[in-house]
C-alpha cells in the first residue's frame, strides 16, 4: 500500500537523504516519505551510547551515599524508576516514524500551538542547557584526570566536539552513537566486572528506608524519562511504515539497559569507599587497576559527548518548536550553536561542586516531566485512530486542557510532595518515610485533569 504524505503540513525542505557528512537542513518541519531511512534496531545504539556514561554511574552512587539505601535496596529501586522511565520512551517512540516531527511539535496536540510554548520551553533549558552542562562537566572531569590539562581547556575540548554533531545534525549524530558503541560497551563490562567483584552486596546502607527508596525510584525515572521529550526526533527519519512495536521495544530497552546495569554499578561501588561524593569520578576510577582507569576516563569523555550530541540536537528541536524564526535553511543548525554555547558557560559555572548540583538538578526534573507525560499519554491514547497532521501546524490551535492539567499537576505534586533542601512539601514534612514521590503524584494528577477536562479537548 501506498504511503502519502498528509495534506497541510509543513514539510521540510532541502535534500539530506542519509548523508553523514551533511549539515542537516530545515527545522522541526514534517521529513518527506522521500527522505526516510534506517531501522528500528538503530534505536539500540542511539540510546545505548548516551547512557554509557559516568552521569549514569552517579545516580547509582546517589541511591547509597545520599539516599541511604543498601546495596539491594538500590538495586530494586532503579530497576522500577528506570523501568517505568524506559516504557513511556517505548511509547512515545512508536509515534515518530508515522508522525514524521519531533517530539515537541506532536506535544502542540494536547497543549495547543501556543500553550505547548510551557513544554517546549521546560525541555529547551533542560536538554540545550541543563542536561548539556550536566554532561559537559562530567565529561571535563574525567579527561582532567586523564591528561592533566586544566579543567576550563577541558571543558573547551568537549563542548566544541558536541556542538559540531549537534550542528551537522541527525544523520552524523546517529553514526556517532552507532561506532562509539562498542567502544563504551566494552570498556564499561570491564569496568563493571572489576567493581562488582569488589563489592560487598551485603552493604546496609545508612537506613534510607522507604523516603530514600522513593527518592531513588523518583530520580532513575526522572533520569531514563528525562529522554522522553526527544524519543520522537530520532524516530521520524524512519519509514512511516516501520514496526511501532519494533521501534516501541529497541528505543526502550536502548534506554533501560545501560541505565540499570551501570546504575548498579555506580551503587555497588559506593560499598568498596571512597570519596563517592566529593570527589566522585576520581573515587570511582580510585578502585579500577591502572590501565582499566585510565580507559574507564576515556570512556567517561566518550559518553559524556554521546549523551550531549543528543542534548543539543533536541534542545534545539524545542527552541524551534517555540517559534524561533530564522529564514534560513541552516537555523535548526545554527540553534544548536547557540544552546551549545549557552550550555557551556552554565557547565564552566558548575565545575565546582558538581555532586550535590547533579543530585539537585536530577530530583527537580522530574517534577515538571512526570505531569507532561501524563497529559500526552492520555491524549495519544485518544488520538489513537484519528488524523492529527494540519492540527501541527496549526497557529489557531488551542487545547487549555494540557497546560491548565500540566501546571496544576505540577503545582500539586511538589506543593504536597516535595522533599528538596530548599523545600519539602506538606505531606513528606509529617511524615518523613513517604520520601519524594512528586513525579508520580503529578503524573497521575494531570492525567486525571486532562481526562476530565474534555470540553475543552480539540
Amino acid at each position: 500500500m501506498k504511503v502519502m504524505e498528509p495534506s497541510g503540513v509543513a514539510v521540510r525542505e532541502g535534500e539530506y537523504g542519509d548523508r553523514i557528512a551533511a549539515v542537516e537542513p530545515g527545522g522541526v518541519e514534517f521529513i518527506p516519505l522521500s527522505e526516510r531511512h534506517g531501522r528500528p534496531r538503530q534505536l539500540l545504539w542511539t540510546w545505548m551510547s548516551p547512557n554509557l556514561e559516568f552521569a549514569t554511574i552517579f545516580l547509582g552512587v546517589l541511591a547509597v551515599a545520599a539516599f541511604g539505601l543498601s546495596f539491594w535496596q538500590a538495586a530494586l529501586a532503579v530497576a522500577l524508576g528506570t523501568g517505568l522511565g524506559a516504557l513511556s520512551h517505548g511509547v512515545l517512540s512508536a509515534r515518530g516514524p508515522s508522525a514524521g516531527v519531533p517530539q515537541m511539535v506532536l506535544g502542540r496536540l494536547p497543549f495547543g500551538h501556543w500553550g505547548n510554548l510551557i513544554p517546549a520551553a521546560l525541555n529547551t533549558v533542560a536538554a540545550g542547557i541543563g542536561w548539556f552542562a550536566v554532561n559537559s562537566v562530567s565529561g571535563a572531569l574525567a579527561l582532567n584526570t586523564l591528561t592533566g590539562l586544566p579543567p576550563w581547556l577541558c571543558l573547551v575540548i568537549v563542548v566544541a566536539v558536541m556542538v559540531v554533531l549537534g550542528f551537522f545534525g541527525h544523520n552524523l549524530v546517529q553514526a556517532f552513537e552507532r561506532y562509539a558503541f562498542p567502544v563504551l560497551a566494552v570498556i564499561f563490562a570491564v569496568t563493571a566486572a572489576v567493581i562488582l567483584s569488589k563489592a560487598q552486596p551485603g552493604f546496609a546502607g545508612s537506613g534510607g528506608g522507604l523516603g530514600g527508596f522513593l527518592l531513588t525510584v523518583g530520580a532513575t525515572f526522572g533520569y531514563a524519562a528525562g529522554w522522553n521529550p526527544y524519543a520522537a526526533d530520532y524516530t521520524r527519519y524512519l519509514p512511516p511504515d516501520a514496526s511501532r512495536r519494533a521501534v516501541g521495544l529497541y528505543a526502550g530497552l536502548g534506554v533501560f539497559v545501560p541505565c540499570v546495569i551501570l546504575e548498579i554499578v555506580g551503587a555497588a561501588s559506593v560499598t568498596i569507599g571512597g570519596d563517592a561524593l566529593g570527589q566522585p569520578t576520581t573515587a570511582f576510577t580510585g578502585h579500577l587497576p591502572g590501565p582499566v582507569a585510565a580507559l574507564a576516563l576515556l570512556a567517561i569523555t566518550l559518553g559524556a559527548i554521546s549523551a550531549n550530541a543528543l542534548n543539543v540536537y533536541s534542545g534545539a528541536m524545542s527552541l524551534l518548536t517555540m517559534g524561533v524564526r530564522l529564514p534560513l535553511t541552516l537555523r535548526r543548525a545554527l540553534t544548536a550553536l547557540a544552546c551549545g554555547a549557552i550550555g557551556f558557560l552554565v557547565a564552566l559555572a558548575g565545575l565546582e561542586d558538581a555532586g550535590h548540583k547533579y543530585e539537585s538538578f536530577l530530583l527537580v526534573i522530574s517534577y515538571w516531566i512526570g505531569p507532561w507525560l501524563g497529559v500526552v499519554l492520555v491524549d495519544a491514547y485518544l488520538r489513537r485512530a484519528g488524523e492529527f497532521g494540519p492540527l501541527l501546524y496549526d497557529r489557531r490551535h488551542s487545547n487549555p486542557a494540557g497546560p491548565i492539567a500540566m501546571v496544576t499537576g505540577v503545582v500539586l505534586s511538589v506543593w504536597l510532595f516535595s522533599n528538596q533542601e530548599l523545600y519539602v512539601g506538606l505531606v513528606p514534612e509529617r511524615v518523613p518515610a513517604v520520601g519524594d514521590i512528586a513525579f508520580a503524584v503529578g503524573f497521575l494528577i494531570s492525567a486525571a485533569v486532562y481526562l476530565a477536562l474534555k470540553p475543552l479537548r480539540r
